[in-house]
């Protein structure tokens, strides 16, 4: 069996990310306070390290960060529980693509002083202070695999993917005390907060499996949008995109929800789909799909579903604060892309290795996509949709994040 790997997404608009940079609680407060800086915070999955760049286009180096000091002793644990030596077992030679994968998603506290990373092959969510680099607390979520993350509008909690456990777990960013969970569909993924109380989920299904073919699709699981009030953690609504598809004629793709970003009203939400390379425009007011944005392909990317990583041709979606444009990184075509809002017209196909997520610069000029085929990232202009400049990383880098670090940090020890 081919075996295949997955990733996510950052949140919208409303993402701490772009809070700091659009309310100007980031950069400008903190930087004139002399006490944080702005940065982007890139996880290196195969690695276990977070590489930290500056929060401009130019992304210049800054540091590094050990996200897995406690990997000797969580080994010994996983490898004396037979249990759970299966289950990190399965997601080395699945999702893993035969690495363990040490670092997905991460977030700085608001105070600037840790960083709170999920690691899935660990099954936890950990706190990492950017002092002593030494762990604060540890959360260890419900199943054998932790994923996607999502920060609440004002940095005190954070909601975490427990994808084999099929819920959200959301914890206090300071302690890392449970305040609560709620269930999810087959293999929550992303996580998103929203401006009106709710925390939506995109659950993807079984994506490490080989049955692919479309007439195999209701093998793949249990795949919706769960929105859950984040104050009292009640599933207030759950959105089938089979049905909507279906009923916009779009009944030949699939409906696990990929990455995805709101409009800066959120009005409307954009989501890429497994196996497709494009995504669509969902009306959140009138519960329906509006349009569909079909990519080119890269002549060299086989049509083959079984040889896309994770089931995704396409992983990777970002909204420009002021809503003109999307950026969207072409996995497995092996480009990113800056798309018009307005128009969809897509501009110069840029070359990058196998981009697997796109964030925005602390001054939402730019895009920047993470290359896991090079180990570098990437910034593309959102005005000219050229490439402005690539910096190295670690091994197989995914998910980048805007964040803080302490004024003048360089790195621990």
């Amino acid at each position: 069996m081919r075996l295949k790997v997955g990733r996510g997404r950052m949140f919208p608009a409303l993402a701490v990310a772009t809070v700091l940079a659009v309310t100007g609680t980031g950069q400008a407060n903190a930087e004139e306070a002399g006490q944080q800086r702005e940065v982007l915070y890139v996880a290196n999955n195969w690695e276990g390290t977070a590489s930290v760049l500056s929060s401009d286009s130019r992304l210049t180096p800054v540091g590094k960060l050990n996200l897995i000091p406690d990997k000797e002793q969580r080994l010994r644990e996983i490898y004396l529980n037979p249990v759970r030596l299966a289950g990190f077992l399965v997601i080395r030679e699945t999702a893993g693509e035969g690495h363990d994968q040490f670092a997905d998603d991460m977030y700085s506290t608001p105070d600037g002083s840790s960083v709170v990373v999920s690691r899935p092959s660990f099954a936890d969510v950990v706190s990492i202070s950017l002092t002593t680099g030494r762990i604060n607390w540890r959360f260890q979520v419900d199943g054998f695999r932790s994923d996607h993350m999502a920060v609440s509008p004002d940095g005190n909690q954070v909601a975490v993917s427990a994808s084999t456990g099929n819920k959200v777990h959301v914890l206090d960013i300071t302690t890392g005390r449970e305040i609560g969970n709620f269930p999810t569909g087959d293999k929550p993924h992303e996580n998103v907060f929203t401006s009106d109380g709710k925390i939506w989920n995109m659950s993807i299904g079984e994506v490490n499996n080989d049955l692919d073919a479309p007439w195999l699709d209701f093998l793949k699981g249990d795949r919706k949008i769960t929105v859950a009030d984040a104050e009292t953690l009640e599933v207030e609504r759950t959105i089938d995109m089979r049905q909507r598809l279906d009923a916009a004629g779009h009944d030949e793709y699939s409906d696990a929800v990929r990455p995805a970003a709101f409009s800066p009203d959120e009005s409307k939400l954009y989501f890429q789909v497994s196996f497709f390379n494009g995504f669509f425009e969902y009306d959140v007011a009138s519960d329906r799909i509006t349009r569909v944005k079909t990519l080119p392909k890269n002549p060299a990317t086989s049509d083959e579903r079984t040889s896309f990583v994770n089931d995704s041709r396409h992983h990777g979606l970002t909204m420009q604060p002021n809503g003109d444009n999307l950026c969207v990184a072409g996995t497995m075509d092996d480009y990113a892309t800056i798309v018009n809002r307005s128009t969809l017209q897509e501009g110069p196909l840029v070359p990058v290795s196998k981009p697997y997520w796109s964030t925005v610069t602390g001054d939402g000029t730019a895009c920047v996509v993470s290359e896991s085929g090079a180990d570098q990232v990437t910034s593309i202009s959102f005005a000219t949709g050229r490439k402005v400049a690539s910096t190295p990383v670690g091994d197989h880098p995914q998910r980048v994040r805007l964040g803080t670090v302490p004024a003048g940090w360089s790195g621990v020890g």
